[in-house]
């Protein structure tokens, strides 16, 4: 009825703009009910960028060249992308942004092409995207200024002096916009959150800059149904689940994990063949579709993990207890059982509404010290009852693994992953990087096979669902690293049509070379980022012809429409139903369009935070002596590399020790008088010179040999001091 509806409302407004009174007049409303339930399905209407409404307040069909979407600055506000409901992407050059801002919703009309992107212009902003800022407070006399810490907010906030709520310059404070202008909005300081350089401050800005939920704090309306959920599984529950509870099936996650997604059990069966069981919580049971939960975690789209702070996606109740896979209790899942061969291929699986009974909480530490043979009395005596079945995991991982490797998957990226360690006070002591051992490595491919598995089922039946995709990389972009590696004097051959094994192999060969997180790093850069796809194209990275998200609904959204999915296909018999194939062929395209958008906000709140927390810790080492790797030169400096720490920063020219000039084609710095050249890969020793934790960025400069040479001999005669040579800075 409500379509039916939809349409009819669009059908009038195409004829003629019309005010919601006029629409109200039109359908012949009377009562408030009625209209009430009209005014709804217009700002769904709005919101789903079919109506938008012009500057008479009448409701407008957008024209033939006319899209409604998001905009985006980029980092610097030097662009600006618009991106539509259903993920199509407009780019605006600064001369067609008018007055939006940073996230606001715009009318746009296309008016040509920049590279491969439609070309737009800026109509006429529909809906502020901001109410709420974090930035520096500046004084000037008698009012002030909040300055945005997010570079891609292209204004500076206006405070008149009774909304200053006793901040003092300098300090970081959060603000509400309280009116909009087409120069300096205003704001209302709403809070002070601290000093520029206290480690307090950093997740709070954050938060705020991605425009994050606060952590563990949900509607009270989404509380009241997570708290209706019973703690315990009942016995409605287990009616028409496979009995899984007597298996030995455990589950391995990290030292601080609560929510527990996957649990897993592997068997040899009598044929020579394994049995590799994954089984998932079964968060589409609790969480269903449209309830007060369901449209938190759409909005919300995935967990956000800031360092040691998680901002769930589902309240703590469902996704730290009754979904999440305790040991020693009944817990309902979504099972997956396979037959895999001695090559590694699924030769049968089946699937189930299942119930199980982890046996052991196990985590990778205490996995990895036993296979690798240095478990203590205490930990033997804890968990070296499971190490035959830990034995026939890491062998059957070793078998998927080579199956995949046979296929040109790419293994061996490394994802620059570090540990911070904080001291008593909250300042960051040390940066580790983080290591990957066998049992990390053992869930990762039993995922991966999961995952393929539940893919191909919907894929080989045309089936609407949502799909994990990676597009083949971007040839310009490929280019690129072909020529970093030849600047380094590594020759290899890129054909039109790349295969990730070719990849693969070039980061076998490389593996002992001094630059070779470098590299990974530029071949990640190179390829095409994984989003969520109702249109399956395969994953390139992992040269998988299907692939999904299923291993993770407590903590991605995609993954419980996959299991809503399935629970359906498995209803009806293998097939869904023509009104379902209808409802998801509709639905799909705009979830895995927001979904990958909130995977992109999350991640960029990841990495901000854990960049603020490495300048944090180089401006506590300011004076120290630093061995790095030149890991990219431009006519304006060269970035270098702390490595293991994974801080990087840039060497000026303004810096260096001669006049240099950039060689594009070697792309090398060569210096005018004394000739020598910094090329790639290049180690070279420098100093912190200047670093800034609001804009992560930080600034190397070269040590002279004479301050190298004298701080060695220093230590030499005095090994127990610190010795620092404290060079005079420029105020």
């Amino acid at each position: 009825m409500e379509k039916s509806i939809k349409e009819i409302i669009i059908k009038i407004i195409k004829e003629k703009p019309l005010l919601q009174k006029e629409i109200y007049d039109k359908l012949k409303l009377k009562t408030k009910e009625e209209k009430r339930k009209i005014r709804n399905i217009l700002n769904e209407l709005l919101d789903d960028g079919e109506l938008y409404k012009n500057s008479k307040n009448k409701y407008c069909i957008p024209g033939k060249n006319m899209k409604i979407g998001i905009i985006e600055f980029t980092r610097r506000g030097s662009m600006a992308f618009v991106t539509t409901k259903n993920g199509d992407e407009i780019a605006i050059t600064l001369e067609n942004v008018k007055d939006a801002m940073h996230k606001d919703l715009v009318l746009v009309e296309i008016i040509g092409n920049w590279r491969d992107l439609p070309k737009g212009k800026v109509l006429r902003v529909l809906k502020r995207g901001l109410n709420k800022v974090v930035g520096i407070f500046e004084q000037k006399k008698l009012f002030g200024f909040v300055l945005p810490i997010d570079q891609k907010i292209n204004t500076d906030f206006y405070v008149s002096p009774e909304n200053f709520n006793k901040a003092k310059p300098g300090q970081i404070v959060e603000a509400e916009i309280i009116k909009y202008t087409h120069k300096n909005p205003e704001v209302k300081i709403t809070k002070i959150i601290g000093d520029v350089n206290e480690p307090k401050v950093d997740l709070p800005i954050v938060i705020i800059k991605h425009d994050l939920p606060e952590p563990g704090i949900f509607p009270e309306n989404v509380m009241k149904e997570a708290l209706k959920i019973p703690k315990t599984i009942q016995e409605k529950d287990l009616k028409g689940r496979k009995d899984f509870r007597d298996e030995v099936i455990v589950t391995i996650d990290g030292d601080t994990a609560k929510d527990f997604d996957d649990a897993v059990q592997v068997k040899k069966l009598e044929n020579g063949n394994y049995l590799l069981g994954v089984h998932i919580a079964d968060v589409s049971h609790y969480v269903k579709e449209n309830s007060k939960l369901d449209k938190e975690a759409f909005k919300r789209g995935t967990s956000v993990y800031l360092i040691d702070t998680v901002i769930p996606m589902l309240p703590h109740e469902l996704s730290d207890w009754i979904c999440s896979l305790v040991e020693n209790e009944d817990r309902l899942t979504m099972s997956l059982i396979m037959e895999i061969d001695k090559h590694g291929d699924v030769v049968n699986y089946d699937v189930y509404n299942g119930v199980i009974r982890s046996k052991k909480r196990l985590t990778y530490n205490k996995v990895n010290k036993l296979l690798n043979n240095e478990a203590d009395e205490e930990l033997e005596k804890e968990i070296g009852w499971l190490r035959p079945d830990l034995e026939l995991m890491k062998e059957l991982m070793e078998i998927i693994r080579e199956n995949r490797k046979r296929r040109g998957a790419i293994l061996d990226i490394e994802g620059g992953e570090v540990k911070f360690i904080f001291d008593e006070k909250g300042n960051v002591e040390d940066i580790i990087p983080v290591e990957r051992g066998i049992s990390e490595v053992i869930i990762e491919e039993f995922m991966i096979k999961a995952n393929e598995t539940i893919a191909s089922i919907f894929d080989s039946q045309g089936l609407p669902f949502i799909y994990r995709i990676h597009e083949e990389p971007d040839p310009d972009m490929l280019l690129q690293l072909k020529n970093y590696l030849e600047i380094m004097g590594l020759k290899y051959r890129f054909p039109k049509n790349i295969h990730p094994k070719l990849l693969q192999d070039m980061l076998e060969h490389l593996k002992d070379h001094p630059l070779k997180k470098s590299i990974q790093k530029l071949l990640v850069r190179s390829l095409k980022r994984a989003v969520y796809s109702d249109l399956n194209v395969g994953h390139f990275g992992l040269a998988s012809e299907n692939y999904t998200h299923f291993t993770s609904p407590i903590r991605r959204y995609p993954d419980l429409i996959v299991h809503r999915l399935l629970k359906k296909y498995l209803k009806n018999n293998g097939t869904l139903s023509n009104s379902e194939i209808e409802k998801y062929t509709k639905l799909l395209p705009e979830i895995a369009a927001y979904s990958s958008k909130r995977e992109r906000v999350a991640n960029e709140a990841e990495w901000d935070l854990a960049d603020m927390k490495k300048v944090e810790y180089i401006m506590s080492h300011m004076d120290e002596i630093f061995e790095v790797f030149i890991t990219n030169i431009t006519k304006f400096g060269m970035f270098a590399e702390i490595p293991d720490k994974f801080i990087q920063g840039l060497i000026h020219v303004s810096t260096m020790d001669d006049y240099y000039v950039y060689n594009e084609k070697q792309n090398v710095l060569i210096g005018e008088r004394t000739k020598k050249v910094y090329r790639l890969g290049d180690k070279v020793k420098v100093r912190v010179k200047n670093a800034n934790k609001l804009t992560a960025e930080i600034d190397f400069e070269i040590v002279k040999k004479d301050d190298d040479k004298l701080e060695k001999e220093l230590k030499k005669m005095y090994p127990n001091a610190k010795v620092k040579i404290k060079k005079k800075r420029k105020k």
